[in-house]
């Protein structure tokens, strides 16, 4: 199992970026603060969304094939099943 690290980088008017560390590789994802409210309506904190972002694409591919600086949206464009899995509404 992998061991995954979510660091807060910085924060805008309208997302938030995190640095994320998979066992020494590296990424940048940002996160859209209004599609953070679309998944989770605010029921948890956004570190744990990317979190849980990173074990969906875990579970379907190997870390080499994650994009090492991506937008959260992202994820659903390759997987439409993502939007649905991770919501916490």
């Amino acid at each position: 199992m992998n061991n995954i690290l979510v660091e807060s980088k910085n924060e805008k008017d309208s997302a938030w970026i995190f640095g994320v560390d998979i066992d020494g590789s590296v990424y940048t994802v940002t996160v859209p603060k209004e599609y953070y409210k679309k998944l989770t309506e605010g029921k948890e904190a956004p570190e744990s969304l990317v979190n849980r972002s990173f074990e969906f694409l875990l579970a379907r591919e190997p870390k080499e094939s994650i994009l090492k600086e991506f937008e959260l949206p992202l994820i659903q464009r390759y997987f439409s099943e993502y939007e649905t899995e991770i919501a916490l509404v």
